[in-house]
């Protein structure tokens, strides 16, 4: 891959994407991957099925409706410094393809009005790269920030806009700021161990490192240096790192143990514009000091260790004055009720709905009951074990699709029953074979040691009569009787074994296992498919319903309707930071 392209995230190719720019979801979609472990917990053989097709799983695992631009592996540019020109191409694209695949979602009348909002949208975009040839993706986006609120509330949005390089710019004009107060812990040789310490209980048990495993002297914090990139700090006795893709270090006969010592140090070395950003907790340990984090429900899961660190914190001596978060609730999908609009359903929400179209009443009204089924279906199909449960529980709940197939089952099994009969009986056959084989194996041995003592009692340096070679010539006849017994059974053994590999390679058995078989992925196929439909129904449409694409509300309801209501209806509350 080079430059950037809109990926999609599954749990296979693209487990670990992270696209944190550019991502863009279209009308009922969203981030929710349908994970392998929650498909195996409900009873998906994964194994048959990758066997059967490979590649299957990342469509299968695919977060429907969701795409992110990702850049290069070897491009590490921050978005504050990704040139527009790099990346609006696919920017656009992708923004496009969610218009559009949302614009197929609707119908009715109206849906040229959805396709003069939509028009609307790319020009916004589009007149937004008009100025400043040397624009970065930042800059883009906080020219066009203003005018898509607007676009979106359906009226002038009076609007504030800033970047992470201004709010979090760190220099001794700066480093005073009340949002830097926590770096003094991490620095003060009289309070680092303890903060150390609760930032890592407040990680521990998670897929967050603890201090530790960032390197020696590391502390919970990111440096941004201009053209140089973002990387841990490191704080050493007699120097720093910043754990940049080349990796930046500063050497001093003193460490500072302040942010202004700090601060001062790495303006000296890199000059002006340097950033200070906390890692996923201390972010917001740096920003509740000053500002309210407003946050849809379910959103940043790192809200509960934040609050861990700030308690362990304050239990050792050093309590923070954090603001609490706003948490706000929509009932994106509820308040449809109250749009004039018309739906062609995604194919993942057709079966859960029953319908190919529906209005938006119709879509609310079914909400919960999709929700309810769903899961009833999810507990249903987990329960399941075998193929032959499987095929009689689609006959029964999938009526229409698999009468034909589950009766084409009951024959092919019908005939390979018959068939393992047949099987079963020539196995034992053989089984009876090997037994006479090894018993006449045993009575071969003995009567080879029977002509071996023969031989030393009675020949072997004697004086053998006539009746001792007369009895030396019953023992050897004995013993090659013996062995062409033993010979002759396993004769028969090869016989039996050609005449079953032969019996499983009749045209009509082998036909009947491949019918099986087919059948049998088919079912899978339709479980796993179930499966992923009632995760994208109940996960999926929750997940978007915290988090819809503003856009989606003028495309939908050009009068403003939907998001009046979704406004109207939004639950707001309080969250403790400590």
């Amino acid at each position: 891959m080079r430059g950037y392209t809109a990926l999609p995230h599954n749990d296979t190719t693209t487990q670990n994407l992270w696209s944190a720019a550019a991502e863009f979801s279209t009308l009922f979609g969203g981030e929710t991957v349908v994970t392998r472990d929650r498909l195996t917990q409900h009873g998906v053989s994964l194994g048959r099925l990758g066997h059967g097709r490979p590649g299957l799983m990342d469509e299968l695992t695919e977060a429907w409706g969701w795409r992110g631009l990702a850049a290069a592996p070897d491009d590490d540019r921050i978005a504050a410094e990704t040139p527009l020109h790099a990346v609006l191409g696919p920017l656009f694209d992708t923004l496009e393809w969610a218009v559009q695949s949302t614009l197929d979602c609707l119908t009715g009348p109206a849906q040229e009005a959805a396709r003069r909002q939509a028009d609307h949208l790319l020009s916004l975009v589009c007149e937004g790269t008009d100025e400043g040839a040397g624009d970065t993706l930042a800059d883009y986006y906080e020219r066009i920030v203003p005018g898509l609120y607007s676009f979106a509330a359906g009226e002038k949005v009076p609007l504030q806009t800033t970047r992470t390089t201004e709010l979090l710019a760190f220099n001794p004009r700066t480093c005073d700021r009340e949002r830097f107060a926590i770096l003094d812990l991490f620095l003060n040789p009289e309070t680092r161990a303890a903060a150390r310490h609760a930032y890592d209980r407040a990680v521990q048990g998670t897929e967050m490192y603890t201090l530790d495993r960032f390197g020696a002297g590391a502390v919970p914090f990111d440096v941004v240096i201009p053209g140089r990139g973002r990387g841990t700090l490191r704080v050493g006795t007699r120097g720093l790192l910043i754990m940049t893709p080349d990796i930046l270090a500063v050497s001093y006969k003193r460490a500072p143990t302040n942010r202004q010592e700090l601060a001062a140090l790495l303006e000296e070395r890199f000059g002006p514009g340097v950033t200070l950003v906390g890692k996923a907790v201390t972010l917001i340990s740096l920003l509740a000091r000053e500002f309210v984090f407003v946050f849809h429900e379910g959103a940043s899961g790192y809200v509960s260790r934040s609050r861990t660190f700030h308690r362990y914190l304050a239990e050792a001596g050093h309590p923070q004055p954090v603001h609490p978060l706003v948490r706000v609730g929509y009932s994106t999908w509820e308040a449809l009720d109250e749009v004039n609009a018309w739906f062609r359903l995604p194919e993942p929400l057709r079966r859960p709905f029953g319908a190919d179209e529906l209005s938006g009443v119709g879509f609310s009204a079914r909400m919960g009951q999709v929700r309810e089924r769903a899961y009833v279906l999810l507990d249903e199909l987990k329960a399941i074990r075998s193929p032959r449960e499987l095929v009689r529980y689609l006959e029964r709940t999938q009526t229409k699709a698999w009468s034909c197939p589950a009766q084409r089952y009951d024959q092919v099994q019908s005939i390979l029953g018959e068939m393992a009969k047949s099987v079963a009986e020539r196995r034992a056959a053989k089984r009876q074979l090997v037994d006479q084989a090894h018993a006449l194996a045993q009575e071969t041995q003995a009567a080879a040691r029977a002509l071996g003592e023969h031989w030393r009692d009675a020949i072997f340096e004697k004086d053998p009569t006539p009746d001792d070679w007369a009895r030396r010539e019953e023992l050897v006849a004995e013993l090659k009787a013996k062995q062409a017994q033993v010979d002759a059974t396993w004769s028969a053994w090869r016989q039996q074994q050609a005449e079953l590999d032969a019996f499983t390679e009749l045209p009509e058995i082998v036909e009947a296992k491949r019918t099986r078989d087919a059948l049998v992925f088919e079912a899978e196929l339709t479980r796993v498919r179930l499966i992923r439909e009632a995760i994208l129904a109940t996960d999926g449409l929750a997940r978007a319903s915290h988090r819809p694409s503003a856009w989606w509300f003028p495309l939908v309801s050009p009068q403003g309707q939907w998001f009046r209501a979704v406004h109207r209806r939004a639950r707001y509350r309080f969250e403790p930071l400590q």
